[in-house]
């Protein structure tokens, strides 16, 4: 089948991304895992030994770079619809998070343990309909801190990509409410044209 014009737009892009490039030459499995690179240099939310759940984790960018930080000593819980490759030391959990089952599992992989950082990259697959696109992005963002106000600890972190428009400013006063301090991001290596931000939520209160 001939490939279309926007498809064929879209791959060239990629493989002209010099983000994909450093991937490919820094043995990373995506261009994404610089964006945590990124964050986790300005705001230091990674350290050795914590444990952390990364939402939304094939192929892996982000687990890659946590587990290294993390260490041994870390632990390191990971989700997403899709498979991934396994990484040592990394739980990992395929499976739809919109589901029960998916969810309880994932709680059963933390087992009572203290979590440290909730980081989320989820996203819908986009149709290019916003009206559409947007309702389904925030509920994975609501789910997603429905589970860390859960397993986080007091003084707990929680960063997950979001998209603003309809939702967004009730979601921010929601997580406000949970914890002391509240950050948008915006990665260099985040396409100009995604619409995508980061929401970095820092201290939780606990519940």
């Amino acid at each position: 089948m001939a490939r279309s014009k926007t498809s064929q737009r879209w791959l060239k892009e990629h493989f002209d991304d010099p983000y994909v490039k450093m991937a490919q030459k820094d043995g990373y499995r995506s261009r994404a895992s610089y964006k945590l690179l990124e964050l986790q240099e300005k705001d230091h939310l990674l350290r050795p030994g914590m444990t952390v759940v990364d939402l939304g984790a094939a192929p892996g960018g982000w687990s890659q770079v946590a587990s290294r930080v993390l260490g041994d000593k870390g632990r390191l819980i990971a989700s997403d619809i899709l498979s991934m490759d396994a990484i040592p030391d990394v739980t990992f959990i395929q499976g739809d998070f919109t589901e029960q089952r998916v969810f309880d599992e994932i709680l059963r992989a933390i087992d009572g343990h203290p979590v440290d950082l909730v980081i989320s990259d989820m996203a819908p697959n986009m149709s290019g309909v916003r009206s559409a696109d947007q309702p389904k992005a925030m509920y994975l963002c609501e789910l997603a801190l429905d589970l860390a106000t859960r397993v986080l600890r007091p003084g707990g972190d929680f960063l997950i990509k979001i998209f603003q428009g309809e939702g967004f400013d009730d979601y921010l006063r929601q997580v406000r409410d949970g914890f002391e301090r509240v950050q948008m991001r915006k990665p260099e290596s985040s396409r100009d044209r995604s619409r995508e931000q980061y929401l970095l939520a820092r201290s939780f209160r606990g519940l």
